[in-house]
């Protein structure tokens, strides 16, 4: 096996970070603006009415031609969500997963308001604990949101090779001329998610994509549990399921796993260049196998 021994993943978050050095710098002009003299004047503001008017009129802002925020694979934001995002990243949490849902609870005319005085009360929150001048530079906010981005990442991802297997199913299909639908959703099934399930007139073959880049640690076990729960909720159900692996090195065997059929890339799904055709032929040979449980 030929490891990628370079970190892909991270050179590429880096890049990304560095694009969305134009938004810090924006922001701190925007401040300056505002009567603060930088980034750190305003987390250690004790003018919390200012403060929280500051931050809505940024949210309310435009932001200026040529200045936009990237997520995870380089593809610009929504301008309202790109500063609402920026805020939260700029501020050490996490503006969707954690702060969004706690925006409805809070007094505000609009959800721009709302936003504003949550966000205050986390710029207060950090005032003690990162008060000194080097936690409000560039170089180190581009560390936080490098780790922001890469949740991004990992979940726009997992959602490309969603959109490969799709496409390279079609052209199969397409070749062998068989009459055979494929999902162009998820599906849920007792828990579990397939991302890509394909249905002809006598049955159904729910087909789950997982991609891991790292090797160890605890959540390898949990990622070789959660490939034996797929097919097991799958089979209970009365589905054939073909699990697709992409994984650079998975220490799991696939002899062990209850299906009959079963695809392992044995690549860092960050090549995508080399998965692609390696995944095309892998899903070419199991043209027999989908003619006989769907047709």
């Amino acid at each position: 096996m030929t490891f990628a021994y370079e970190n892909i993943r991270l050179n590429e978050l880096a890049a990304i970070a560095e694009l969305n050095k134009v938004v810090y710098e924006d922001f701190e002009t925007f401040l300056q603006e505002q009567g603060f003299q930088n980034i750190y004047a305003f987390i250690m503001s004790e003018n919390d009415e200012k403060t929280e008017s500051t931050i809505l009129i940024y949210l309310e802002r435009p932001l200026p031609e040529g200045v936009a925020l990237f997520d995870g694979i380089a593809r610009p934001y929504v301008q309202d969500k790109a500063k609402w995002l920026f805020l939260g990243w700029l501020l050490r949490d996490a503006p969707e997963q954690r702060l969004k849902p706690m925006v409805s609870s809070l007094e505000g005319a609009n959800p721009r308001q709302k936003r504003s005085k949550l966000l205050n009360i986390v710029r207060k929150g950090l005032a003690s604990s990162f008060s000194e001048p080097e936690h409000w530079t560039w170089y180190t906010t581009r560390e936080v949101i490098i780790d922001r981005l890469e949740g991004s990442r990992r979940a726009i991802k997992g959602t490309l090779f969603e959109a490969i297997v799709r496409r390279l199913l079609a052209e199969s299909f397409e070749r062998h001329k068989l009459s055979i639908e494929i999902s162009k959703a998820e599906i849920r099934l007792g828990g579990e998610t397939y991302d890509v399930s394909v249905k002809g007139s006598a049955g159904t073959v729910l087909m789950p994509v997982k991609t891991r880049e790292t090797m160890g640690g605890g959540h390898a076990l949990l990622f070789t549990r959660d490939i034996h729960k797929s097919i097991s909720v799958a089979h209970g159900a009365g589905y054939e399921c073909i699990p697709i692996v992409i994984a650079e090195s998975w220490a799991g065997d696939l002899d062990a796993l209850e299906a009959q059929k079963s695809i392992l890339i044995g690549k860092n799904p960050n090549q995508i260049k080399e998965v692609e055709p390696l995944l095309a032929k892998s899903i070419e040979d199991l043209m027999p196998f989908l003619a006989e449980h769907c047709l």
